[in-house]
């Protein structure tokens, strides 16, 4: 493919989480390592790719591991280097924030950021705690999720250039932006004061009996009460995996998955980590219908605990709290990479004629 025309105003934002992939599950189980050197090569070839579909200007997050400097350092050596027809670098615009705090707060502000200053795609690299973290800044601007964390139930797993493709035909209007939006899980937390803390999951939300935050990740079956999900994969990896065991449900099914587990009931081994795969009773799972709110029994059993989300422990709520939990088709739009780069729009190159070398 040649290099097209670079279209006036394309954009797209990229923010490399830093620092995900590195909970407390690297040392239970065997999750995939994404060093901070290994995203920037991920981010230079979104970039690359980017570039040579016509897109003009890129925006970047910057942080304090390396990863944008990576990228600054790359780009000047490449752009130093031979040049082929090939290669256009877009130009790059590097953000910075104010008071960054090295956590997930960075990933929504920057999302906010680029989002209003860029409509057409976010490339996130992080996994499903990143993609929660910035869904509620994007707004009506499509994300596209790219896998390097723990928990990789949301974003996908393929190759940084393809993904840089089709951000590339999205921005610069050679395919369509995705028309659906994803689901997402709403948690309300009412406490006997009155207040209500409210929260959002775009995998799973999971009712657990552990009294306290802790290292935030789960993976003890027996402390699991109450599982909702907006999917459910049989081939995906973490709590989700455990509804796509009993009732398999897509990603565009208007329904999602509630399960009740229970120590006692069906016994079903689900990778709930990589590498790890446990024996998690099932009482009964159904669909989990939109716009209903879910009550969890916490009054009734005295229950005390946490809710995870997505994977990871954010609520504690005891007996006297109210919390309930309802499927919502409100989420961010997510770019589909492989339908992206089969639409017919997409440019080619004429095939050119063989060479005859050797003929008469």
């Amino acid at each position: 493919m040649h290099p097209q025309h670079v279209v006036p105003g394309s954009a797209i934002g990229i923010i490399p989480n830093p620092m995900s992939g590195r909970d407390i599950r690297r040392l239970i189980a065997q999750a995939s390592v994404f060093p901070n050197t290994e995203k920037a090569s991920m981010v230079l070839r979104i970039i690359r790719a980017a570039g040579a579909l016509g897109v003009e200007r890129v925006l970047m997050s910057t942080d304090k591991f390396g990863i944008a400097a990576g990228v600054l350092r790359e780009m000047e050596r490449l752009k130093n280097a031979a040049r082929t027809q090939h290669v256009r670098w877009p130009e790059v615009e590097f953000l910075t924030l104010e008071n960054a705090t090295e956590t997930a707060s960075d990933t929504t502000r920057y999302t906010e950021r680029i989002a209003a200053e860029c409509a057409a795609a976010v490339v996130l690299l992080g996994g499903d705690g990143t993609m929660r973290a910035a869904a509620p800044a994007l707004g009506d601007t499509p994300m596209l999720a790219l896998s390097t964390g723990t928990n990789n139930a949301f974003p996908i797993m393929i190759e940084a250039t393809v993904a840089g493709m089709a951000a590339g035909l999205v921005a610069t209007g050679r395919a369509p932006a995705p028309a659906r939006r994803s689901k997402l899980l709403h948690v309300a937390v009412t406490r006997s004061d009155g207040t209500t803390i409210r929260e959002l999951a775009l995998v799973d939300v999971c009712v657990n009996s552990l009294s306290d935050i802790g290292s935030r990740a789960l993976w003890k079956p027996d402390t699991l009460r109450e599982l909702y999900c907006t999917f459910a994969e049989p081939h995906a990896i973490g709590l989700s995996s455990i509804a796509g065991q009993v009732l398999p449900t897509s990603r565009t099914a208007p329904d999602g998955v509630g399960v009740a587990l229970d120590p006692d009931g069906v016994r079903v081994l689900a990778p709930i980590a990589p590498g790890l795969l446990e024996p998690v009773g099932v009482g009964r799972a159904y669909p989990l219908l939109p716009n209903v709110p879910n009550i969890v029994a916490t009054q009734t059993n005295s229950l005390r605990g946490t809710i995870a989300l997505d994977g990871e422990r954010e609520i504690e709520f005891g007996p006297n709290d109210h919390v309930t939990v309802t499927l919502k088709h409100d989420g961010p739009y997510v770019i589909d990479v492989p339908a992206t780069l089969a639409h017919p729009s997409q440019p080619h190159v004429a095939p050119q004629k063989m060479a005859t070398a050797g003929r008469s």
